[in-house]
């Protein structure tokens, strides 16, 4: 499966970005999906997670009430709603998608990533 991140920018604290990954290839609805990202000098984290069906999201608790994850099966997407950004989330955002697991959280497990996308929020 190929993915396609996009929707970063530039957004002052306080603002708001939508993230979207579509999926072309394989059957996307076999897969759970994965949104994590990756600051300078720091290593890839989990930001959030959404089950093959969409049924169950998990975050990471610095997103838990600002990020909202959700995905369309019909249209191969996955979004990441982002509300009240702060400076601390500027970093590379990428979509992946693992199969054969009930979320995707460790960005150390195997699976398919996008090329990723820039947030950067400005105080």
């Amino acid at each position: 499966v190929q993915l396609q991140a996009s929707g970063g920018g530039l957004v002052q604290a306080g603002g708001s970005l939508r993230l979207s990954c579509v999926a072309s290839g394989r059957t996307f609805s076999a897969y759970a999906v994965g949104w994590f990202r990756q600051a300078p000098g720091k290593e890839r984290e989990f930001v959030a997670t959404i089950t093959r069906t969409g049924s169950d999201t998990y975050y990471a608790d610095s997103m838990k009430g600002r990020f909202t994850i959700s995905r369309d099966n019909a249209k191969n997407t996955v979004h990441l709603q982002m509300n009240s950004l702060k400076p601390e989330d500027t970093a590379v955002y990428y979509c992946a998608v693992r199969s054969g697991s009930y979320f995707y959280i460790n960005p150390l497990d195997s699976g398919s990533w996008g090329q990723g996308t820039q947030v950067t929020v400005s105080s």
